[in-house]
């Protein structure tokens, strides 16, 4: 089970720590949706078999795809099959403890975009993450 946060991690600087902060996933356990939405990247919460639980706004309106039409499909299969591949769907089903970040390139609904991504997974936790800073066409 994930720590109860002593020391939350500070996201008064835009949110952008949780993209680094070892605590993140603790911290997006204890977050309302009204918190979720405030984060300037993308967070897109999944139950432990893949399905989308939350979806916030900057996810929906980067992506283009609202909340309600997003919540409750299987993210890797429904939602995004560019992600259903060894490098993103493949760790989430084989890690049970998972907490990386990697470069990557969505290509469905949308021209090749450039992210930053950051997977969250972890037995005691009650959903998985992916944290999605969309990134320039040069990857800055």
């Amino acid at each position: 089970m994930p720590t109860t946060l002593v020391n939350p991690p500070d996201t008064s600087a835009s949110g952008l720590t949780l993209l680094t902060d070892p605590r993140a996933l603790d911290a997006l356990e204890a977050m309302s949706p009204a918190e979720l939405d405030a984060l300037p990247f993308g967070v897109i919460a999944m139950a432990p078999d893949g399905t989308v639980v939350a979806y916030n706004r900057t996810e929906a309106d980067s992506a283009r795809l609202s909340p309600s039409r997003v919540i409750g499909q299987h993210f890797f299969r429904s939602v995004a099959p560019c992600t259903n591949n060894a490098l993103i769907a493949g760790r989430f089903e084989g890690e049970p403890v998972l907490d990386t970040t990697l470069d990557y390139v969505f290509t469905l609904r949308m021209l090749p975009t450039p992210v930053r991504l950051r997977l969250l997974r972890h037995p005691g936790a009650q959903r998985m993450y992916m944290l999605v800073e969309r990134r320039g066409r040069d990857g800055a």
